[in-house]
């Protein structure tokens, strides 16, 4: 997304009586359960949301979301350290809240290494162990540090606008800046889920309109925690 279409959009969401940016999460639309009590409590308590923000003139997103930030020294580090070390930054759940943090954060550019940005769904936090993505892994892209923000800024838009396939199976997504290199990783819940996996990958080619040059690699979480490595050692490649 150009500047010029970002601003465009800025003015829609922010003029009144505009058209919602993104419209309210539909009965139809809804994402699918288990059937357990807990998922039904879970969506009503998202349609009341929706319902309360669309009475007050908002324009509520699909899903609430949290960004995380991780500072570090480089290192060997323990799982409980490195879990002390997220810090929850901002939440947001309306087109309105979401260009109201995003405009504050710092560029990619001016963080230091090593240092990651989390952008997850709410309720879920960003560790391998979280009930969310305990059974899934992720999808890894490496970037020039020169051009690493414009992607990652395409794709924060389109987990944000849900423009991603598979989008109820994402849980979220990571900026991680490093030393030679800057890393984006798409988190999924069902690694063992194939088609899911692929159909991902596809989506992220061309929302993100990656050269043809560029590999992705994938990484189920459990996987990580063997080896002790978010990176290192991947199975599958794209």
């Amino acid at each position: 997304m150009d500047t010029a279409e970002k601003k465009e959009l800025e003015a829609k969401s922010s003029s009144a009586p505009a058209q919602p940016l993104l419209p309210p999460l539909a009965a139809s639309q809804a994402p699918p359960t288990s059937g357990s009590e807990g998922d039904a409590d879970g969506e009503a308590e998202e349609r009341e949301r929706q319902a309360r923000e669309l009475k007050a003139g908002l324009h509520p997103l699909k899903y609430k979301f949290v960004f995380w930030y991780t500072r570090r020294t480089p290192g060997v580090r323990s799982q409980t350290s490195y879990e002390d070390n997220i810090k929850k930054i901002v939440e947001f759940s309306t087109v309105e809240s979401f260009w109201i943090c995003y405009c504050h954060l710092s560029r990619p550019s001016n963080l230091p290494s090593p240092t990651d940005l989390h952008l997850f769904k709410g309720g879920i936090r960003p560790l391998w162990e979280d009930s969310a993505n305990c059974n899934g892994g992720k999808w890894i892209v490496r970037f020039k540090k020169i051009i690493s923000g414009r992607f990652w800024e395409d794709l924060v838009l389109a987990l944000v606008g849900d423009q991603l396939d598979y989008g109820e199976d994402i849980c979220g997504i990571v900026l991680s800046i490093r030393f030679n290199e800057d890393i984006l990783s798409i988190w999924n819940r069902n690694a063992s889920d194939h088609q899911a996996v692929m159909v991902l990958r596809d989506s992220i080619k061309r929302h993100l309109k990656l050269p043809l040059s560029y590999i992705m690699e994938y990484k189920p979480h459990d996987a990580s925690l063997r080896d002790n490595s978010s990176y290192r050692n991947t199975w599958l490649r794209g």
